[in-house]
């Protein structure tokens, strides 16, 4: 009986230095039942595989904007009418206490050559008309002078109404009128403009200089060739400066291609 425990013994030995080591256990009570297996959740046995991210809502059409060239389109074009309508019987700065007449402008609408001057005088406040006065009977013979008629250019002023007592205007009275002298100049489109003066020259040039500095050259005006020169009402005082004119007058002529007219013949006594 000893002789057949020994086995046993030696194996109920081996099996508590197991457990003692952490081992086991080795074996399970068959006298037990098997623990049944664990049966799938029925969510995961009837999960259906993922469709993927919603696509998103279509958002209602919207209208498209217009475009740019739609937009420009649709812009009504600038004209000088249209420009005088705008002026309309003008009260924007002080001037218009003291006027008869608005001074708009006057000529060719597409002309190559336009003369600018300073501001309307007393006969020019008197007919609505620049240069109609002794200086603008002078600016007429030397446009004539170039080989041109005055319905050839196109004439007008910084100012459309007169500063009382022919004053030179103030820089707020320049600043409100000048916008309308620079949509005329951007519809008539000339190729050269004269600068009468240096209340012309520096509204258009945008710097302050004086006339005698400044005549005589040539400058850049959106496109167009500037030239600045005297006055006529300063040749009616200085007589002496219609050489220098009749110089600058002379670059004019040849950058828009004209020649002079021939000298009159003299009249026999």
């Amino acid at each position: 009986m000893a002789v057949a425990d020994a086995p046993h013994s030696r194996l109920e030995a081996w099996l508590r230095y197991c457990e003692e080591l952490g081992l086991g256990p080795f074996y399970r009570d068959r006298t037990r039942p098997a623990l049944p297996s664990t049966p799938a959740p029925a969510s995961a046995q009837t999960r259906q595989p993922d469709p993927g991210p919603r696509p998103a809502s279509i958002p209602a059409p919207v209208a498209a904007a217009p475009s740019l060239f739609d937009v420009v389109e649709s812009v009504p074009e600038d004209s000088l009418e249209r420009i005088r309508a705008d002026l309309g019987d003008c009260t924007r700065c002080r001037l218009h206490r003291s006027r008869t007449k608005i001074v708009f402008g006057t000529g060719n609408p597409r002309a190559e050559l336009v003369f600018v001057g300073e501001g309307p005088g007393h006969d020019e406040d008197q007919q609505g008309e620049p240069f109609v006065g002794r200086a603008g009977q002078l600016l007429t013979q030397m446009i004539e002078a170039m080989g041109l008629r005055r319905s050839d250019v196109y004439i007008c002023n910084v100012v459309k109404c007169r500063p009382p007592e022919n004053r030179t205007p103030e820089r707020d009275e320049i600043a409100t009128c000048a916008p309308f002298l620079q949509r005329q100049l951007a519809v008539i489109r000339p190729r050269v403009i004269v600068c009468l003066g240096a209340v012309a020259a520096q509204t258009l040039l945008g710097f302050h200089a004086s006339i005698s500095r400044i005549r005589g050259q040539w400058y850049d005006y959106r496109g167009a060739r500037l030239l600045a020169t005297y006055h006529p009402a300063y040749l009616l005082r200085n007589p002496s400066a219609k050489v220098e004119v009749w110089s600058d007058l002379k670059q004019v002529m040849a950058a828009l291609g004209l020649k002079p007219p021939p000298p009159r013949p003299r009249q026999r006594r």
